[in-house]
């Protein structure tokens, strides 16, 4: 026969039958509720008042008769409904993380949070950074950087102002001594005239005319005296 109205929407209630023994007051819950009006519960056929009969205790997992119920009733709870518990996700539930050594590419996915539809999505970096290009000049000193914070372990901004630039220098030198007659002394590669500072007893040569350079020769104009302090200082490069 047709049925004329709103269709009829059936549920599905759990139920849980308890063993009284005249002194037990709490018993434990196969499902965790949200509150005492939650349960249907039923003590020798009579329906029992939620807050008056009996109460919810360690968060919903129990319930806890206002008196024992009497050796002998038929007790048993029917679940009208059950709390909605959320995972917490652990170090344990996500294995073999690697931290990315590379540059985030556009294609790359995240992980987001879509609060219009209470979902998680995924979302693709290019999507959620629009309109980017690259500073093809040198950043401006009112410009803000991302950087990690290691003492606060925070993500924070900083002005390219506000950074603060540490040079290391390293500095080498030779020392050979003077015989009157050679010229050429042998030095490390990869060096010009201009990034060696020459100094024969104190004085500093002047490049190309006292001295040159090829390869790992340096060659004096003049032969330096016999004796002489001969010291090559190999500036930063």
């Amino acid at each position: 026969m047709a049925y004329i109205g709103r269709s009829p929407i059936y549920g599905a209630f759990e139920k849980q039958s308890l063993t009284a023994d005249g002194s037990t007051t709490t018993f434990t819950l196969n499902y965790t509720v949200g509150s005492s009006s939650s349960i249907f519960v039923s003590v020798a056929g009579v329906s029992q008042e939620p807050e008056v009969a009996y109460s919810l205790g360690t968060g919903g997992t129990e319930i806890v008769f206002s008196t024992a119920p009497t050796l002998g009733d038929t007790v048993f709870v029917i679940f009208l409904g059950i709390a909605f518990e959320i995972p917490t996700i652990t170090s344990g539930v996500i294995t073999s993380q690697a931290a990315l050594t590379t540059g985030v590419q556009g294609a790359d996915t995240l992980l987001i949070y879509d609060d219009s539809a209470s979902l998680l999505k995924k979302i693709n970096l290019d999507d959620l950074i629009t309109g980017q290009t690259e500073l093809a000049a040198q950043a401006a000193d009112d410009d803000v950087l991302l950087i990690y914070d290691t003492s606060a372990t925070e993500i924070k901004k900083i002005q390219k102002s506000n950074i603060a630039t540490t040079i290391t220098l390293s500095y080498s030198s030779s020392s050979f001594t003077g015989d009157g007659s050679t010229t050429a002394v042998t030095i490390v590669s990869g060096r010009a005239v201009n990034n060696v500072l020459v100094f024969v007893n104190g004085v500093c040569l002047v490049p190309t005319d006292d001295y040159t350079i090829a390869g790992t020769t340096l060659t004096f104009t003049v032969a330096p005296s016999s004796g002489a302090e001969i010291v090559v200082r190999f500036l930063p490069i």
